[in-house]
Formats: C-alpha cells, sequence, structure tokens
C-alpha cells in the first residue's frame, strides 16, 4: 500500500554496490537469510529502487557506496581503482536520473593524497555533493585500522574543506583481531552496537584531534540519530574536567561536536532517542535518512511520517528543506 504521508523527502544514507564491493557486505547483511533481495536491491539503481522512493514519498537520495567498500581493500593501487569504478557507477546512475539521485564519494584513504584527488574529481567534475566513507581503513595487512584523526590526513581535510563539502562517517564492523571483547557475542559486533561504538570513537577521536581548530568549516554527517554521543555529550564535557591527557583540542569536546557534526535518523526510528538528539542538537543539524537497503525503506518512511516528536512544520524541516539549504538542491522546488 501506497504511503501517502510526508512527500518531497531527501535521503543521503542509502547505499548501492558494485560487483567489487560486495562480497564483504554478506557478513552482515545476509544472516537474514535474504541475502538474494538485498544483492538485488543495492546493486539496483532504476526500477526498485525509484519505485520504493515513489511509494514511500521519497524525491531525492543521495547514493553511496557499501560498507566496508573500499575502506577494506588492503592493496592501495586496487582500492584507488575501486573507488574509482563505483564513483563512476554512481555518476552514471545520476546522470541517468538526475531529478532523482545525487551522489557521496567513495574514497581511497589508503592513501590520503589520492583521496583528495578522487574528491576532487567527483566534486569538480561530476557534481558529487561529498563524500561517504567507511569507518576506519585496512591498508598492506589484514590487522590494520587507521583511522583519520591523525596528522597524515591533515592534507585530506584541508581538500575537504577548500572544496567546502561534508564528510560522511558511516559505521563498520571491526576487525576480528583487534575485538576481543567480543569474542563468543559476534553479534555484538555489527549492527546492534558495534556499528555505533566504532563511529562514536572515530567521532570523538576527531573533535580530540585538534582537526577542527585546523579546519574549523569542516561538517562531519554520522547517522543513526548520532550513534550514542548526544544522549552522552554532557558526560562527556563534565568528566572530560579531570581526563584532558592528550586532549588536543582548544575547546571543549561538545562544543566541537555541536559546531561540526550534523546528524541523520537513518536506521534508528525510535521516538525517545529522536526526541534526545534534537534536544541537544537542534532542528537545524538534523536530517532525515533511512538507511536502504540495510533497512527497509518503508519502516523508515512510516516512523518519520507519524511520530509525534515534531510538527508537521518541523517534519518538513528535518525531512526535506534542511537538505535542500545544505546541499544547495534548489532545483528540488522547481
Amino acid at each position: 500500500m501506497e504511503n501517502t504521508d510526508m512527500k518531497g523527502k531527501i535521503v543521503f544514507e542509502e547505499h548501492m554496490a558494485i560487483k567489487e564491493t560486495l562480497g564483504n557486505t554478506k557478513a552482515f547483511a545476509g544472516d537474514s537469510g535474504k541475502w538474494e533481495e538485498f544483492e538485488r536491491q543495492i546493486l539496483d539503481m532504476d526500477e526498485e529502487r525509484l519505485e520504493l522512493m515513489d511509494k514511500n514519498g521519497i524525491e531525492f537520495a543521495i547514493l553511496s557506496n557499501n560498507a566496508p567498500g573500499v575502506q577494506g581493500i588492503l592493496d592501495t593501487d586496487e582500492a584507488i581503482n575501486v573507488a574509482r569504478k563505483a564513483n563512476d557507477a554512481m555518476a552514471e546512475a545520476v546522470n541517468k536520473h538526475p531529478k532523482r539521485y545525487g551522489a557521496f564519494a567513495a574514497l581511497p584513504m589508503q592513501d590520503p593524497d589520492a583521496a583528495s584527488e578522487e574528491l576532487t574529481r567527483c566534486v569538480k567534475e561530476m557534481g558529487f555533493y561529498g563524500a561517504m566513507v567507511n569507518g576506519f581503513t585496512q591498508k598492506d595487512v589484514e590487522n590494520s585500522a587507521i583511522y583519520y584523526d591523525i596528522p597524515e590526513y591533515r592534507s585530506f581535510w584541508s581538500t575537504v574543506s577548500a572544496l567546502d563539502v561534508p564528510f560522511y562517517l558511516h559505521p563498520r564492523m571491526q576487525i576480528e583481531q583487534r575485538a576481543p571483547i567480543y569474542d563468543g557475542h559476534p553479534w555484538l559486533k555489527s549492527a546492534p552496537w558495534g556499528f555505533a561504538v566504532e563511529t562514536s570513537i572515530h567521532a570523538l577521536r576527531m573533535c580530540g584531534s585538534g582537526m577542527f581548530d585546523d579546519y574549523p568549516k569542516l561538517k562531519i554527517f554520522i547517522g543513526h540519530l548520532g550513534e550514542h554521543i548526544p544522549y552522552d555529550l554532557w558526560r562527556i564535557d563534565a568528566r572530560m574536567t579531570f581526563s584532558r591527557r592528550a586532549y588536543r583540542g582548544k575547546r571543549p569536546l561538545g562544543e566541537y561536536f555541536l559546531d561540526n557534526f550534523l546528524l541523520t535518523t537513518s536506521g534508528n526510528f525510535s521516538d525517545p532517542a529522536f526526541r534526545c538528539c534534537l534536544e541537544v542538537v537542534g532542528i537545524d543539524r538534523m536530517f532525515f535518512s533511512a538507511d536502504y537497503p540495510f533497512e527497509n525503506m518503508e519502516d523508515a518512511c512510516e516512523w518519520f511520517d507519524a511520530t509525534s516528536v515534531i510538527s508537521e512544520e518541523e517534519r518538513t524541516i528535518i525531512g526535506r528543506t534542511n537538505a535542500i539549504d545544505y546541499f544547495n538542491l534548489d532545483f528540488l522546488d522547481k
């Protein structure tokens, strides 16, 4: 049955895959026994996806490559080639459906300079709206995890800042060798808990690294209503009074989070969590998204269209106009 509530919604934690990045997703997307359906949905950028968008009142989606995607490729040259191939595939879909799709660049973060070059190509030559990177990057050896707050990535952040586009930090599952705390409980490593843990720690590392002092215009998106951070932000800042060892920020951590991070509703369709996020970060920093096909598009839209946490005016702001203003999508109103 067609959802007849809010029309014109805009979403941007919506994933696609190419055959080179599809396989690693199966570890956490295929446990439900519906891998064939998932595979079909994530590879499709035509009829099925567009029909679902229409049925659920979604006008425009910014596509991104699936997790762990390029971040799980150990060889740097291969990562560069696969990122380019994924981006070209998204560009083809955008060119085919320019009023329905935009794209976030997949980036070979194994090499900060190569990542800067690919982001520049995608933004300047193909009109991409920014980048989505799937958490930490592995390089050369399986048991590796590179986080982007370290000094080696300052040149990359300089490029992001100069291009004035956002960077969406998307979750990925911690690799087994570095996650003994999950021994015997593999379900904890992925979406139920570990995704938020990984992403929130990465985001907090960024806040404490000084990178936002160097590049104060940077904007980082995170999904799932903030990966637990809004709920804990008061306590984080309160306890930082007693634990500032190696903290390199010039301001309280919470100020960086509120100034430099933007949140989406992707994959967390909870009224109490939504209410907390709005109170902590404010309506201007909240955006609707679904997390398709890892989440059901109908579930996301039915919740958002019906939630009583917000008024109808606020629903339009979070579901549409914030994205139009932020990504300069004025053509959607014409």
